[in-house]
């Protein structure tokens, strides 16, 4: 950009000429405050400059506002760029905002340079960048700033009217609904998913738009995660080159590799999975100074192989930073070639792998391990629910020769993990996860609660002690990692849990001495008592939220001193990048870490850190949205729900049968005047002294369900009850509007799912 002209201190030298000739020179630098610094301008000589710009526009050599001026005809050579596309090679596009066609001509594409600072800038955002019209390949804009653009178009759906053009309604209730004249429309059709560009605001009515750009339509069976995509500026669609490069990668071959196809490698995964990135086997340990121990051996998928740094692949993965997982697909980090094919361990198929094989003692205390690149071939693939049937002596289609050789060695190992699981006492909340299973033509069929079987549990504790492991080795050898972190409760926190417990008469131990085994100490004292949703809850909503970093700070969750993620490059870039690491750090052969790759660390876990909270705020719409849409005809029936979050504006009630929950306004609570107590998460009324609390069991009726807005209210039926009494004050909640936002959506040590944990 042009350095600053410095100011003059004769005002004499302010003319026509010379603002002619200091917009000329300095087309980025010229805006009215600008010029007033340049020409040191104050006091009355504002009136001057400001009458000079004013004949110079009505004389038409002179255009713009206070903003910016520039010459007629003259391109501009900064300027703000809406980033729109994306071209073959997986490059981004992007469209100058102010471009008058009939003074410049046709408005130009530009090549968003790759590199810089702001490289990680995406389709739908709004940038300042330098623009290069005689760029080699065709115009190219380097960014200088990264502009938040999000209230800069409304998704929404279209609705056609008689005549011509239409309007949008919103997907989210807070956003305005816009007409759109027949020009505007962008041959948009009645129901289908745009995206809409606030035109000039008009006097009276609905604000005028332009249809930016037609997403889809919402009689498709994917409509509802689709909104959700582009609601969070999800990339979803592989470009051209990436699909092509990955297309071109041929099966890995031995260079580098230890052979291990012989080892009864086996992988237990939910039974629609269609990859498959982890496999385990375990033997008793033949060392006589290890009596009773295991050798457990975790092989996953060698992404690091196929998938190199500087690769369009490569990029393509970091900017998606992870797998998304919708109820009606699955939009992948890795294109299918990659992460179903060439990187799924297929039974009876050779494989290409990191294996690390551990060392147990009789009490799962891990004695050592070590990394290996091996080449290996799954000997079986089992579903969860399968194996272990096979283990509970159920009869079913499992060899035999699995379940004596491979599965009950990996049973007895598990036992041992569990005991030394049970001396780390990692933080044990118990928070069932519900999963919707859809109809053929995705609506919603219901709503379950898988088993948690001891299958599960195996698998789960195996890749935790893979991932200290890569932590432990990375660190062993000095080598930069990103980390899987979870710092502890803040102070603030703690103190807010810690006034909550006391209306139950529970006592919590100073945050200096606190560790996973005190919140579990209180866990089990309401386990199977009424208050045991409630103050799983509230512990909950008492954790940080987990995250990348490469500065090591723990997990306090899982009562881990050092933990990376290592078990899922499939579906995760955190652990691709820990691969990488283990390649380099340890002489593994091609594919390692590279320099650059490693200056940019903390910049990388911060993108993948809001890429992860980016896909599950998409998740959690999308669900709310297939529930709302679900029960839209049921409005006037009563459920059965639970208080899942209480603020000034009112209640959060959620519906187990279902997963979601809706909002009951404080208005509509009763002729009582509610009072909010944030300690005892309550309302309660002025009067009667009763009210409602978190976790209280509740019968609510529907009145309303938006399902493109995915937002749900009831009407309380249940009539309020005597509540504990509460040594803390509490404040009025007000009758003005209060913005209430959803509770629990920070998360807690790294979710639910064990691939985020």
């Amino acid at each position: 950009m042009a350095r600053r002209a410095k100011p003059t201190s004769d005002t004499r030298s302010l003319s026509r000429e010379a603002v002619l000739r200091f917009v000329a020179e300095n087309p980025d630098l010229a805006t009215k405050r600008d010029l007033a610094d340049a020409f040191g301008v104050k006091g009355e000589a504002r009136v001057l400059l400001k009458d000079i710009i004013a004949d110079l526009q009505a004389e038409g050599v002179l255009q713009g506002s206070r903003k910016r001026f520039s010459q007629p005809g003259v391109r501009p050579a900064v300027s703000l760029v809406d980033i729109r596309a994306r071209d073959d090679d997986g490059g981004l596009l992007g469209d100058p905002v102010d471009w008058n066609e009939s003074e410049l001509g046709a408005r130009p594409r530009f090549r968003i340079a790759s590199t810089g600072p702001f490289s990680a800038a995406g389709i739908g955002d709004r940038v300042l960048a330098e623009l290069d019209y005689e760029a080699a390949g065709g115009p190219k804009a380097k960014v200088v700033r990264l502009l938040e653009r999000k209230g800069a178009r409304t998704l929404g759906v279209f609705r056609a009217t008689p005549g011509g053009g239409g309007r949008v309604e919103p997907v989210e209730r807070r956003q305005l609904e816009y007409i759109v004249q027949p020009g505007d429309t962008r041959s948009a059709k009645d129901g289908d998913l745009v995206e809409v560009e606030p035109r000039a605001k008009s006097r009276s009515g609905l604000p005028q738009g332009s249809v930016a750009e037609v997403v889809g339509s919402l009689r498709s069976e994917r409509a509802i995660s689709t909104i959700a995509l582009h609601a969070h500026s999800i990339p979803h669609v592989f470009p051209k080159a990436v699909l092509d490069e990955a297309e071109i990668a041929g099966p890995a071959t031995m260079e580098d590799r230890e052979d291990w196809r012989d080892l009864p490698l086996v992988t237990i995964d939910p039974r629609d999975a269609k990859d498959h990135d982890d496999a385990v086997h375990a033997r008793p340990d033949d060392d006589p100074s290890n009596p009773g121990g295991h050798v457990v051996t975790v092989a996953i998928a060698d992404v690091s192989w196929y998938v190199r740094p500087g690769t369009r692949l490569d990029a393509e993965a970091k900017l998606r930073g992870n797998s998304v997982y919708f109820p009606d697909r699955v939009v992948p980090m890795l294109p299918e070639r990659i992460s179903n094919d060439l990187c799924s361990l297929r039974e009876k198929v050779d494989r290409p792998a990191l294996a690390v094989r551990m060392v147990f003692d009789a009490r799962g205390e891990k004695r050592r391990h070590e990394f290996h690149r091996i080449m290996m071939r799954s000997h079986a693939k089992l579903a969860y629910q399968d194996a272990q049937a096979a283990i509970d002596g159920t009869p079913n289609e499992v060899d035999p020769g699995i379940v004596e050789t491979v599965l009950r060695p990996l049973w007895v190992a598990y036992a041992a993990l569990k005991r030394g699981r049970a001396e780390r006492q990692p933080l044990e909340l118990d928070l069932p996860e519900r999963k919707i299973v859809l109809t053929p033509d995705g609506q919603v069929d219901r709503v379950t609660i898988p088993e948690r079987l001891d299958a599960h549990k195996l698998i789960e504790e195996c890749m935790i002690q893979a991932n200290v492991a890569a932590a432990e080795a990375l660190e062993q050898k000095r080598q930069a990692l990103i980390y899987r972190a979870h710092d502890a409760p803040s102070m603030s926190r703690l103190e807010s849990l810690r006034d909550f417990l006391r209306t139950l008469d529970l006592p919590l131990a100073k945050s200096g001495a606190l560790r996973p085994a005190h919140f579990n100490g209180i866990l089990a004292a309401v386990k199977d008592t009424d208050h045991e949703s409630l103050v799983n809850e509230v512990v909950l909503r008492s954790q940080s939220q987990a995250s990348y970093s490469p500065e090591n700070i723990g997990h306090f969750g899982l009562n881990l001193m050092r933990y990376a993620h290592f078990t899922s490059p499939i579906r995760r870039y955190a652990d691709l990048v820990v691969h990488r690491a283990l390649v380099t750090a340890l002489g593994l052969g091609a594919g390692g870490l590279s320099r650059e790759e490693e200056d940019q660390l903390e910049q990388t876990a911060d993108e993948i850190s809001r890429a992860e909270r980016r896909a599950m705020a998409a998740e959690r719409d999308t669900v709310d949205r297939l529930i709302a849409h679900h029960l839209a005809e049921r409005v006037g029936d009563a459920f059965d729900g639970r208080i899942a979050g209480v603020t000034q504006a009112g209640l959060f009630v959620q519906l187990p049968a279902f997963g979601a929950d809706g909002f009951i306004p404080i208005s509509t609570l009763g002729a009582d005047y509610y009072h909010y107590d944030e300690i005892a998460h309550s309302l309660v009324g002025e009067r009667s002294k009763r009210g409602f609390r978190l976790g209280d069991s509740v019968e609510v009726k529907l009145v309303e369900a938006i399902p493109l807005a995915g937002s749900m209210r009831f009407e309380m039926l249940t009539e309020p009850r005597e509540l504990p009494a509460s040594n803390a004050s509490f404040h009025k909640a007000g009758r003005r509007s209060v913005k209430a936002s959803r509770p629990g959506r920070s998360g807690g040590p790294g979710g639910k799912n064990r691939k985020r944990r």
